[in-house]
């Protein structure tokens, strides 16, 4: 396969799960109609913006995703990456790639890496140590590679989801029943600072993944998916590494920067109308992808150049998702084409 253009999309999936089958708290989960409705959705959405690759979050059943897949007509156009326990029970990332680009197979990365350390005794005197034992994704990373062309090297893509910013829920912790009356006026504020925590180790754990992959390789990346986060967000840096991007033409690039298409968007328009998600009626950034420096534009080791992005967001401004079947978070698609940067005669 010798792709002339990338497509690649990323596609918060609102808890799809099949009819009866809970969902966190609720016991019910989706009744059959309002399951129906996020099928025909679902299967809309992925017709409209039909991608080369789809990184998906929040998919609890691989039967509900194959369902909309056959809704839309293109189950045997793409190759189908779900975890062997996606039966409903949990959360799952996955993934649609057209077929003939998939190479290798995907993984699901639940732990951290072995020599990730998060833990210092403090900068100077005055600062505190800190010492963070978290060991794993709350949501494993799917990791898996696809070959556009035969010319160049395999594309490694990670589908993400970390922590959402809604406080962690400590009422149920022993500390909290021992003293509710001292913890009771502060639950909000300590459950939101963990949820902060947990969302920023899983931003650095995947850093050092890719780090160790990036690294004096020029090896392709691609990171997609929902990090509940904004694009300067301190999550967001972490994972991207801040580059430069207002640069002289293919003098630019970093070993192991990663480029947000919302930042390479803003470039090429007049007016900058990114957001993925609805809250309090602040409409906030939360999905992206990130590209390492073979798909920026001013890469002196570019290999694909971005063609533009599209979010599908007009569903957001009406807050009924159950009723109308629509998910609660913005669609991106963004188009890379083939166009290595031209070598000095």
């Amino acid at each position: 396969m010798n792709l002339k253009e990338l497509s690649i999309a990323t596609f918060n999936l609102y808890n799809l799960n099949e009819p009866g089958r809970a969902i966190y708290t609720d016991k019910d989960g989706w009744s059959q109609a309002e399951h129906d409705l996020k099928i025909a959705w679902t299967a809309r959405q992925l017709t409209v913006l039909k991608s080369d690759v789809f990184g998906f979050q929040e998919l609890w059943h691989a039967a509900s995703l194959t369902k909309a897949l056959n809704a839309a007509g293109i189950a045997n156009e793409y190759d189908l990456l779900t975890p062997p326990n996606a039966d409903g029970g949990k959360i799952a990332c996955a993934a649609i790639v057209r077929q003939g680009l998939l190479s290798g197979d995907p993984e699901w990365i639940s732990a951290f890496p072995d020599k990730f350390v998060l833990q210092t005794s403090g900068d100077d005197p005055q600062t505190p140590a800190i010492d963070v034992n978290i060991r794993g994704f709350s949501r494993p990373v799917l990791h898996f590679t696809i070959k556009p062309r035969t010319n160049v090297p395999d594309v490694h893509v990670y589908v993400c989801h970390f922590k959402s910013k809604g406080p962690t829920k400590v009422h149920t912790e022993p500390w909290f029943k021992a003293n509710k009356t001292s913890y009771g006026k502060h639950a909000t504020a300590l459950g939101a600072a963990l949820s902060t925590i947990r969302r920023t180790a899983e931003a650095a754990a995947l850093r050092f993944l890719l780090s160790e992959q990036m690294k004096g390789s020029d090896t392709p990346v691609i990171v997609l998916g929902d990090i509940n986060d904004g694009q300067h967000s301190n999550t967001q840096n972490i994972l991207t590494e801040q580059p430069k991007y207002l640069v002289g033409d293919s003098v630019g690039g970093g070993d192991v920067a990663l480029y947000t298409v919302q930042t390479l968007q803003e470039y090429r328009d007049t007016r900058d109308v990114y957001y993925t998600h609805v809250h309090q009626d602040i409409r906030e950034s939360l999905d992206h992808i990130l590209v390492s420096q073979e798909f920026y534009d001013n890469s002196r080791k570019r290999i694909w150049l971005f063609d533009g992005m599209a979010v599908n967001n007009d569903h957001l401004n009406f807050d009924k998702h159950k009723e109308d079947g629509t998910n609660d978070h913005g669609i991106i698609r963004a188009v890379f084409k083939y166009k290595p940067k031209q070598t000095d005669a």
